[in-house]
């Protein structure tokens, strides 16, 4: 539990047993490597959101597949939170590569989420989007730090009553 800072690239190299010329080929530092892994997470889950997408026509129904997947995925092993809040927390300089990884992801997400409520018909996506990125963020948080069973319901339960309120 030692966070993204608490690690030294030393250490980051001899576990991953590379390297390092080979790390500092690919990477500047360490915070190219966090950024890189942040992008690289933030294209996977695009790429099963696009997947999602193509299977299902109902925007509702992709709404709730949304959050059965993050329920899912907060109740797995070794789930440790969300990399991009926890990203964020270490690095709040909003110049930094790394921080800008993660409001590239917001931003999308938040995107794709306000497009499925606009094509829903409700009469305020912009707050249905924001509602529920929200409950995303606190299922995240809740789900590593408390009881992710509980995290994942009130996920699924707080989707369904925006989706159901349009």
């Amino acid at each position: 539990m030692e966070g993204i800072r608490g690690v030294g690239v030393d250490r980051v190299m001899a576990e991953a047993e590379v390297a390092r010329g080979s790390f500092y080929r690919h990477f500047a530092g360490k915070e190219d490597l966090v950024r890189a892994y942040l992008e690289t997470t933030d294209q996977g889950i695009r790429s099963r959101f696009r997947q999602a997408r193509e299977h299902v026509d109902d925007p509702a129904a992709l709404l709730r597949g949304m959050a059965e997947g993050i329920g899912d995925d907060l109740c797995g092993e070794g789930f440790r939170g969300c990399p991009f809040i926890n990203a964020a927390a270490e690095y709040p300089d909003t110049s930094s590569a790394v921080h800008q990884a993660v409001l590239t992801h917001r931003t999308w997400f938040h995107g794709v989420i306000l497009d499925a409520f606009t094509e829903l018909g409700a009469a305020d996506p912009e707050w249905s989007a924001a509602a529920t990125v929200a409950l995303r963020d606190g299922a995240m948080v809740a789900g590593y730090l408390g009881n992710p069973q509980s995290a994942r319901t009130t996920l699924l339960r707080g989707v369904e009553t925006v989706v159901a309120a349009h």
